[in-house]
């Protein structure tokens, strides 16, 4: 008989995934206007990674890994971290919070299409509805003269593109790659070396560092945001709910985190919606519904944000 789960603590993991990560590209905006985005991701992970290993020493948990688990953390820190989360947080530079959400949202899209590609999967009849709604949604999405017309916009798109097809390519390798079995350590792994290959492309890209006592307060608290909650609550509450409900309600932050994200940088950031954007929200998350109906896609939330 399956355990009981405590209600509450259910609604709060909920909360994380649907509000802390959804938060998570507007305080990356933030951030980004003043630190460099590889040295602002690098050192999120890392400092998140050192605070997961010694709670997991903590909780008794052993942090021994084999030769593969120590390789594949390294790709998959690379895949989902280096890449696929620093090509977001540098093209925050050049769009919007909301708008990067947004695009970030066809990311079933693209993991289906990869199988295809490289698997050979077959596209379900309900899934290929999806892809076609979803191309339509980026179409109006990233056809927008007054958003192309903006300086380095196209540039923020393919970087968010760069980004969807390494966390795809990731999700594809997890699936079958050793990696240690406690997801908590796992976790750590990840972020440890992801965060390790962030400050190091950092470094070969000559980003300009500084003490983190010369930050601003806006972004020193910013950053403890981003280290506590969006980078071991949200993804510990993630794991929770994967074992306490369905994966399909799990994977409703698909549809949910945009939402928040677009929300957030209107009243923060004064980031325009546009009606192109709310109509191509509403047909990409339609079509990401479609793509995920009878499909447990709640890796696809895993990282990214």
């Amino acid at each position: 008989m399956e355990e009981k789960q405590n209600p509450t603590l259910v609604v709060l993991a909920f909360f994380s995934i649907y509000v802390i990560w959804g938060s998570t590209y507007l305080l990356n905006k933030i951030a980004v206007s003043e630190l460099p985005p590889f040295l602002l991701a690098g050192v999120r992970f890392f400092m998140a990674s050192i605070i997961i290993f010694v709670i997991a020493k903590l909780l008794g948990k052993s942090l021994a890994i084999s030769r593969k688990q120590f390789l594949n953390s390294i790709f998959v820190g690379f895949l989902f971290l280096s890449l696929g989360n620093g090509l977001a947080v540098w093209a925050l530079k050049y769009i919007d919070s909301g708008f990067a959400a947004l695009q970030i949202s066809a990311q079933p899209l693209v993991i289906l299409l990869m199988m295809w590609l490289i698997q050979g999967k077959k596209i379900q009849p309900m899934s290929m509805i999806g892809v076609a709604l979803g191309m339509l949604g980026i179409y109006l999405l990233v056809g927008q003269k007054e958003i192309l017309n903006q300086e380095n916009a196209v540039l923020g798109m393919v970087m968010i593109f760069g980004c969807m097809l390494s966390w795809g390519y990731g999700s594809l390798f997890v699936a079958k790659a050793d990696l240690p079995k406690n997801y908590f350590v796992n976790t750590g792994y990840q972020m440890f070396f992801g965060g390790i290959l962030l400050i190091v492309m950092s470094l070969i890209l000559g980003e300009q560092w500084s003490n983190p006592i010369n930050w601003s307060l806006k972004v020193q608290t910013v950053m403890i945001l981003l280290i506590i909650f969006g980078s071991i609550i949200a993804f510990t509450s993630f794991n929770f709910l994967l074992k306490s409900v369905s994966p399909e309600k799990v994977a409703t932050s698909t549809y949910v985190n945009p939402i928040v994200a677009l929300l957030l940088g209107w009243y923060f950031l004064n980031e325009e919606i546009t009606l192109q954007s709310a109509m191509a929200a509403a047909i990409l998350l339609t079509g990401v519904y479609f793509i995920n109906t009878k499909k447990k896609l709640a890796l696809f939330s895993r990282f990214k944000k």
